[in-house]
């Protein structure tokens, strides 16, 4: 018989799956993997044919980050992206492991899983880090590779994001945890909003209203903060590796035509990480968004979408420093 707290989980999962957050054309279902599930929002084809692309979010994101791009997208690639163990309305690992080890075989077990591949790879933020070490890994599942913002190694990093470091210091959740317990759900959402856009102004009503359902809903998980402070930790262990296991140095590995795109306005990953990302990524597009965050994805759909159709045409042979 579940337990209580296996029933709250269920119940908030199920609730996911007519939550404001699945948009018109959109679907989620819960897929299977070995010692996990996560849940797959797929966006309707514009037409029969096309590529498969897998998109993958960031740290305290969801699918639900993609929907406006994959919306401009979908007559270009077929697209899918998946909540990460412990995000959206992906219940935790069974073997407690987020690091990002640990998320890019979450990714690979989707991959195969789908028998989509090899597939186009998008990844933002934590994302990002987790699909570099997936093209790396298993080039015969990725056919290009799309960065927005990646989280690879920056050091020091930039002070606005120290506090997102922090995170994945033992105990500081469960200290943040008592010291927001009178924040609400919409000033969580406002807040990290204007944290990853670079204009807060482009912020519309119904993405404030969605975010701040989804931080809601996910405050009520049993979860919430452990996947968050160990994902976040994560991060921090994988920026601190060296030799092989560098994420830099498997950047240098990946064979994949990669595209990166980074946001000047940008207070997560600083965009002086943009030429080195593009010396490290041998075959590689770099397209530099002056008014753009962290999530330029949700913030310049369009920009990006034109810069992800033009690579998917013509390849990684132009670098393209500013655009938009």
């Amino acid at each position: 018989m579940p337990s209580t707290e296996e029933q709250r989980v269920e119940a908030a999962l199920a609730a996911a799956e007519g939550w404001p957050g699945v948009r018109d054309g959109e679907t989620l279902r819960t897929v299977e993997l070995p010692g996990a599930k996560v849940a797959v929002r797929r966006r309707a084809a514009g037409r029969d044919g096309l590529e498969p692309a897998l998109f993958v979010h960031g740290l305290g994101g969801s699918s639900r980050n993609w929907s406006a791009l994959m919306a401009l997208v979908r007559d270009d690639v077929e697209c899918e992206a998946l909540d990460l163990p412990g995000f959206g309305a992906s219940p935790p690992p069974a073997d407690g492991d987020y690091s990002v080890y640990g998320h890019a075989r979450a990714v690979v077990r989707v991959v195969e899983g789908s028998g989509r591949g090899p597939v186009h790879l998008v990844g933002n933020s934590l994302g990002g880090a987790v699909v570099t070490r997936v093209a790396a890994l298993r080039p015969d599942l990725v056919r290009s590779l799309t960065l927005i913002s990646p989280a690879l190694p920056e050091l020091p990093p930039q002070r606005t994001a120290l506090p997102t470091g922090l995170l994945g210091l033992p105990g500081i959740t469960s200290l943040v945890r008592r010291l927001t317990r009178d924040v609400t759900p919409g000033q969580r959402a406002r807040e990290v909003l204007r944290l990853c856009y670079g204009n807060p102004e482009l912020i519309t009503p119904e993405e404030h209203a969605a975010a701040e359902a989804e931080q809601e809903r996910r405050q009520a998980l049993p979860y919430f903060w452990d996947s968050l402070g160990r994902s976040a930790r994560g991060i921090v262990n994988a920026y601190t590796l060296g030799g092989q296991q560098s994420l830099w140095r498997q950047a240098e590995r990946v064979l994949a035509p990669t595209l990166l795109v980074y946001g000047v306005r940008d207070r997560l990953v600083s965009a002086r990480m943009a030429r080195r990302a593009s010396r490290a990524f041998g075959c590689s597009r770099l397209v530099v968004l002056p008014e753009a965050g962290h999530v330029a994805m949700m913030e310049y759909p369009a920009v990006v979408a034109g810069a992800f159709r033009e690579f998917l045409a013509q390849g990684a042979e132009t670098t393209v420093v500013t655009e938009g």
